[in-house]
């Protein structure tokens, strides 16, 4: 199983300030708000659901908050939230004492996702895509870019498997995250990245989620790339059919 059993907060409803999507993994991590005196505000997961705000909700000025029930979650945000996506570069290498090839991460950066920009604009489409929006579903993420916009989804279901399967339908090979459980070896994530990464998190509580991207180098070298780049990118398979506008395209700043 990839559920975490970590986490201190395991029951309840609290606002979030930022969320940190890893594709190592599949893992989100939320930063809350109010939790009880004593509780690490941090909550991580891999069974997460994802819903918009509705408009109404939106107007009566509910935030965005995650619904808490154990390992799994559903986390309800405006179309504008921008979850930070961490993407790892891997190689594969030969290791010169076993002969055996094994994938490691080079390198990570990040860029930001927006699930559901565009969602309430495109209420106007059609009540299929709103009713599916605004309920709790499982999302994989397009594919990843290094820079501009990511909207939109890369599959969607009712689990995670769906999800997973949708995304392999569109894209034919399997998400970042499924990949990266499978190849990566348990090694290949080192104490430091882990410790670079906690620190970048709570760097990122001092700044703006808004705009930018980082990265950091585990190791120099220049070779390593992503393995994929994508222009046909971020459409959810639901967007409106004209050009550069509604949820699930490619906008670019």
């Amino acid at each position: 199983s990839t559920k975490q059993n970590r986490n201190q907060v395991t029951q309840g409803q609290y606002p979030v300030q930022q969320a940190t999507y890893n594709d190592a993994n599949g893992e989100y991590t939320l930063m809350l708000l109010n939790t009880p005196a004593g509780t690490p505000p941090m909550y991580s997961t891999t069974d997460l659901q994802m819903a918009s705000l509705t408009e109404e909700e939106i107007q009566e000025g509910k935030t965005n908050y995650v619904e808490v029930n154990g390992n799994q979650a559903s986390l309800h945000i405006k179309p504008d939230f921008k979850i930070e996506y961490v993407h790892n570069v891997t190689e594969t290498k030969t290791d010169p004492q076993t002969g055996r090839q094994e994938t490691i991460i080079v390198r990570r950066e990040s860029n930001f996702w927006t699930p559901f920009a565009g969602a309430i604009a495109g209420q106007v489409v059609g009540g299929a895509i709103s009713n599916m929006l605004f309920r709790p579903q499982y999302y994989v993420p397009p594919v990843y870019q290094s820079g501009g916009a990511m909207t939109g989804y890369g599959g969607y279901g009712n689990s995670y498997d769906q999800a997973v399967n949708r995304y392999q339908e569109r894209y034919q090979a399997p998400p970042a995250s499924v990949k990266n459980r499978q190849t990566l070896r348990a090694t290949g994530v080192t104490n430091s990245t882990r410790s670079n990464n906690t620190r970048r998190q709570q760097q990122n509580l001092n700044r703006s989620t808004g705009s930018g991207a980082s990265a950091s180098d585990l190791r120099r070298s220049d070779r390593a790339q992503p393995s994929q780049q994508r222009r046909s990118f971020g459409s959810g398979g639901l967007s409106p059919s004209r050009r550069g506008g509604g949820f699930g395209s490619r906008r670019r700043r």
